[in-house]
Formats: structure tokens, C-alpha cells, sequence
């Protein structure tokens, strides 16, 4: 997209002074500062462009190069060596309007140099883990589940700000900006540094009466019963995110967030792998060989599971459907049974003496 012209930006004529040129620059900034229209995302971008045209022109290099070259004289710079050497927080502080936010979380500076000078950057509250156990009947049928958390809340009392209802000041040193600017002048060049406040560490108030409350602190702790419905198919290190629910942030900020993570405990009948789950099942030496009908226990009640004639132990056997749905899915996994064969003992003189009349028919057939 082309640049419109710097002076028409700012509705100017080249031939004016600096005195004209901030007067142009104040103007516009009173009329299109998001102070002035909130949540307007067509103003933050006229903003930015009225910003850009004044740090070019109220610098006597740049406004040479620009009136010389057009936009093709600062190809060479950076965004960051466009707006250096001009002090938008004392213009916006001398203008009466705050060091804006355009809307990502960022002031004037870090959006338009891509610095952190700003100390009033927002950041949420932290984020909380907790370590949710539950069953493998819970994830087959889908559980809700009541979990209890101990986190950080804003103070109800002082709303966070840490002082008593009359004990919240403004800082002296930096007169409530959150910031220092030393300055130091050589030739017909200013340079500025900015510092965060060593008082207030950037906040731009000092509590002078703590909150009797939270002695201070701004937050409290407390214990928290929250809802939670675990899925149908989750698995080990299954998240679920609730938003909102993690430590309580400072003034004005927003808490973080809770995560769930679910830890499946083994179960005592079955070995699941993925979706499907795996089972033994003992027969008798009789039913492996004749055959048989069993009742195998499953997820959801027992099975019926048809064993053939001549099973050998370790064979394994396939029943479609039972076992645990897929997440977000609706087919289920399968069961798997896997037969062990057990050999008779303590047998009677009876069953001895048929088990060696088979052994001799057995030997016949050979």
C-alpha cells in the first residue's frame, strides 16, 4: 500500500514551522487518541499514520531527507530509527491524554518501536495445574467430576489495589506516569531515556494505608469447588482448559487460566491400548477342549464370549464394540480376551483313572 504524504497527513503546508507542525500533530491526536474513541480500530490506524508523519517531520534530518526524496529518502530506516528521538509519553502527558494501548496488549512503544519501554504492559495472572485422577470406567461412560483448588483471588476489599479505602497516593517522584525521562540535550540533538520509577516500580501510586484486609497484598487465598465433565474416550495428559479460573492477575488485569489433566489409574481387569481393552479369561481343561459358552466381564457388564473346540491357552479372542469410545467420536473400541487354560488339581481317583483312559484313547489314535 502507498504512503500517503506526510503533509497532507497532518493537513499542513511544507513550508511549515515546528510550532505549526505540533499544533497539526496535537490537534489530530486529541481528535483520533483511542482515549477519544475507544474499541475504534480506524482510529487506532489513523493514529499510527498521524504518528509516523509527525516523528518524520518535526526532525529536522528526516524532514530533509523526506522533502528531498519523498518516502524513497528513509528507505534506509528502520520503524524503530523513524520514531526515535520523539517522546509520544511527554506529548501525550503535555496533550493531557494517557500512553495508549492500540488494542494488542501493548502500548505506543511496543507497538511502534517493537521495545518494551512501556511499563504498563498487561499480562494475565498465572495459569494452574491441576492433576485430575480418574477411572476407566469414568472415561468409558463419561464422569462429571467436583474438584477443590486453592488459588489467588482479588482482594473483595481494595480490589486488588493493595491499600485502605483513603491510602492509595500518587507518587511524588514520578508524579504518577510510572516513569522517569532523563534528558540531555547535545547540540541541536535531545536524548531521552526512560526508566521505570524506582518508588512505585512502574504502578505510578505508592500505598501509603494497606488493605487491612489482604495486608497489602491486593489478593487473597481461597478454596474453590469447581464442576468439571470429564469425556467420553479421554486418555492420560487428556487437558481441559477453564478460563479464568487460575491465579487472580494485578489491578486491572485478568486472572489466568485452570488446566485439567487427567491421570487414568490402572485397572485391576484391564490393560487399555488406545481404544481398545485387553482381558484374560481362565478356562477349564474341559472347555478348551470340547468348546463352550463363558461370561466374560467387560466395561459396560459381562459378555458373552464363545470359546471352540480344541482352544489352546494364550488364544485370543475379538468382541466388537465394547470397549472405550472414541473422544468426540461415537464408535467404541473393541475387547480383546485372551484365554489361559488351567490345569486341574487335587483331581479324585476317579477323575485320574478317566483322564488316563483318555490319555490311552489319545495314544490309539496315533
Amino acid at each position: 500500500m502507498l504512503k500517503r504524504d506526510y503533509y497532507e497527513v497532518l493537513g499542513i503546508d511544507r513550508n511549515a514551522d515546528e510550532a505549526t507542525i505540533k499544533r497539526a500533530y496535537r490537534s489530530l491526536a486529541m481528535k483520533y487518541h483511542p482515549d477519544r474513541n475507544p474499541g475504534d480500530r480506524q482510529a487506532i490506524e489513523k493514529m499510527k499514520e498521524i504518528n509516523e508523519a509527525y516523528a518524520v517531520l518535526s526532525d529536522r534530518e528526516k524532514r530533509y531527507l523526506y522533502d528531498t526524496y519523498g518516502h524513497a529518502g528513509l528507505e534506509g530506516y528502520t520503524t524503530a530509527d523513524i520514531y526515535r528521538g520523539t517522546d509520544f509519553a511527554s506529548l501525550f502527558r503535555e496533550f493531557g491524554l494517557s500512553d495508549f494501548d492500540f488494542g494488542f496488549g501493548n502500548s505506543i512503544f511496543n507497538t511502534i518501536f517493537g521495545t518494551t519501554h512501556s511499563t504498563k504492559t498487561l499480562r494475565k495472572g498465572a495459569d494452574v495445574r491441576y492433576d485430575l485422577e480418574v477411572t476407566l470406567e469414568e472415561v468409558a461412560y463419561g464422569a462429571e467430576k467436583k474438584i477443590e483448588i486453592l488459588k489467588t483471588r482479588t482482594c473483595n476489599l481494595c480490589l486488588g489495589s493493595g491499600a485502605s479505602e483513603h491510602g492509595l497516593k500518587v507518587c511524588e517522584y514520578c508524579k504518577g506516569t510510572g516513569q522517569i525521562v532523563f534528558e540531555r540535550r547535545s547540540g541541536y540533538s535531545i536524548f531521552r531515556q526512560i526508566k521505570v520509577c524506582s518508588k512505585c516500580h512502574g504502578k505510578g501510586n505508592i500505598v501509603a494505608e494497606p488493605c487491612p484486609a489482604c495486608q497489602g497484598k491486593g489478593v487473597m487465598k481461597e478454596k474453590k469447588e469447581i464442576s468439571v465433565y470429564v469425556p467420553q474416550g479421554a486418555d492420560t495428559g487428556y487437558t481441559m482448559v477453564i478460563r479464568g479460573e487460575g491465579e487472580a492477575g494485578k489491578t486491572g488485569i485478568e486472572p489466568g487460566d485452570l488446566y485439567i489433566v487427567l491421570q487414568v489409574k490402572e485397572h485391576p481387569c484391564f490393560e487399555r491400548r488406545g481404544c481398545d481393552i485387553h482381558t484374560t479369561k481362565e478356562i477349564t481343561f474341559v472347555q478348551a477342549a470340547l468348546g463352550a459358552e463363558v461370561e466374560v466381564q467387560g466395561l459396560y457388564g459381562n459378555v458373552k464370549l464363545k470359546i471352540p473346540e480344541g482352544t489352546q491357552t494364550g488364544s485370543t479372542f475379538r468382541v466388537a464394540n465394547e470397549g472405550v469410545p472414541h473422544l468426540n467420536g461415537h464408535n467404541k473400541g473393541d475387547l480383546y480376551v485372551t484365554v489361559k487354560v488351567i490345569t486341574p488339581k487335587n483331581l479324585s481317583q476317579q477323575e485320574k483313572q478317566l483322564l488316563q483312559e483318555f490319555d490311552k484313547l489319545q495314544k490309539s489314535r496315533r
